[in-house]
């Protein structure tokens, strides 16, 4: 009866853990203890649920972490990223502490704010520097200054 509670403990704890991340930390532990919960059912000694919980665990951890780790390491582009490096021009008054502003972007209106905390006004030109979300971190463009008239 005790190794029922235990295994069905111990499988409750590791898919509540695999739950609360984002990477696969303990998921072949919740198959080794639900084998071994399976094991205790049929009232199989204490020795050969540990031993098919380790197995099981161990075996299953290496076989399938490295495909897991090749998976999921590389971050992918998205075609927002595109927008690095382009110019827009400020539709809304960008204030970082009003937590406001917005900015047009290749046709499209982001929610801005300036990479340094300065205030940039309402029609001026702004690079976009990066992408946070669905927010444009922007920096003033120089304004060409208009030749003197001697």
């Amino acid at each position: 009866m005790y190794e029922l509670i235990f295994w069905g403990i111990l499988f409750i704890a590791t898919v509540v853990i695999e739950s609360m991340t984002v990477q696969l930390i303990s998921i072949w532990f919740s198959v080794g203890s639900a084998a071994a919960f399976i094991a205790a059912v049929f009232h199989a000694p204490l020795s050969v649920q540990l031993i098919l919980f380790l197995v099981l665990s161990v075996l299953l951890l290496i076989c399938t972490r490295p495909l897991v780790r090749k998976i999921s390491t590389k971050p992918q582009p998205t075609n927002a990223d595109a927008l690095i490096g382009k110019a827009g021009i400020v539709t809304e008054t960008i204030d970082n502490l009003q937590n406001r502003g917005r900015a047009k972007i290749d046709g499209l209106s982001w929610n801005a704010r300036s990479t340094d905390s300065s205030l940039i006004e309402e029609g001026a030109a702004v690079k976009v520097v990066r992408l946070e979300g669905v927010t444009a971190y922007v920096e003033r463009l120089m304004e060409a200054i208009p030749p003197s008239k001697s």
